[in-house]
């Protein structure tokens, strides 16, 4: 029984730490990298001025990535 117990607990932080790992995979490649001012116009974007945060472009696609 307590060996059970053991690898059950080994188990269960080895698939915590799988799930943790996974996570930050996917958070990291799901923000997008920064563009400049002519990468967004050449891929058909708009620049948008935002009051105190800067500039973003607002690609056609919906999605929006911050100005370097």
């Amino acid at each position: 029984m307590r060996i059970r117990r053991i690898l059950g607990l080994a188990l269960a932080a080895a698939t915590l730490a799988g799930v943790s790992a996974v996570g930050a995979v996917s958070a990291g490649a799901a923000s997008a990298p920064d563009i400049s001012r002519d990468d967004c116009t050449a891929a058909g974007g708009q620049l948008v001025a935002r009051p105190y945060a800067g500039e973003y472009c607002a690609l056609p696609d919906g999605t929006t990535q911050a100005i370097t």
